[in-house]
């Protein structure tokens, strides 16, 4: 893989869009505002840990794409169905560990990943954008439980 440094506008553009959820039910989840999701059954802080277990299962299949693609071993693939496997329990766990767990598992998946740049996996890029991302999105939850 290129050691390409520069990171692509489009995937800061997009990694951005990405944390308006975070930020946007996190902010509303502690403000204690529904913004009239109420009246269909759905809260702030719901539509948060949904979207937080979207997200760790969108970062377990990053690996998972890489592994498949750079003819990985066993390790990428085992590593890659952690996040889905951990989302998924939170989900089912009560407040505030639901959040809890999402947001140590989106920070700590921001460093784990850092060993695909360093293998030349992935380029230098994505592992400092992946850590920006994580830093914020794993925030948000922690800040919203």
């Amino acid at each position: 893989m290129g050691r390409l440094n520069t990171v692509p506008a489009s995937a800061v553009l997009l990694g951005i869009a990405g944390l308006i959820p975070f930020v946007g039910f996190a902010a509303l989840s502690v403000s204690g505002t529904d913004v009239g999701l109420g009246t269909i059954g759905l809260s702030p802080r719901t539509i948060l840990s949904a979207y937080g277990a979207v997200i760790a299962s969108f970062l377990g299949g990053i690996r998972w794409g890489v592994a498949a693609a750079r003819g990985a071993g066993w390790r990428d693939y085992v590593l890659a169905i952690v996040p889905s496997l951990l989302a998924w329990a939170a989900l089912a766990a009560p407040a505030p560990w639901d959040l809890r767990t999402l947001g140590a598992l989106v920070l700590l998946w921001g460093i784990v990943d850092q060993d695909l740049a360093r293998r030349g996996m992935v380029p230098n890029w994505m592992g400092r954008l992946r850590l920006a991302l994580s830093g914020i999105a794993g925030a948000a939850l922690l800040v919203a439980a």
